[in-house]
């Protein structure tokens, strides 16, 4: 699994003290909210839920893109630029991502 492991923690100590677990699954390892995915980080950088809604807005932003699974777009993911993500960044994605996950009923 080559994912960054720095980002990684980075990510753990925001998301832990939320409640989030993380698990390594689909070639990386994917952050859970309440058993949903909100994030995963792979090899081609971190993917996170914005919502089928928030598919425009997250688009604009830069560094992102649109998350793409055996030649089908994902509406709702987006990749995010490894580059991209300092501190505030980082921190307003993943913001992003557990709203949006947070509405979504456990598994």
């Amino acid at each position: 699994m080559a994912y960054d492991e720095v980002l990684a923690d980075r990510i753990r100590e925001r998301l832990e003290p939320e409640g989030v677990t993380a698990k390594k699954m689909f070639g990386g390892i994917t952050f859970l909210l309440q058993g949903n995915a909100l994030a995963n980080l792979y090899e081609e950088g971190l993917m996170v839920r914005v919502g089928p809604e928030g598919m425009e807005e997250a688009l604009g932003r830069p560094g992102a893109r649109q998350f793409v699974f055996r030649g089908k777009e994902q509406n709702g993911w987006v990749v995010l630029a490894e580059e991209t993500l300092d501190d505030e960044v980082l921190d307003d994605w993943l913001k992003w991502a557990m709203e949006v996950t947070a509405e979504l009923p456990p598994k």
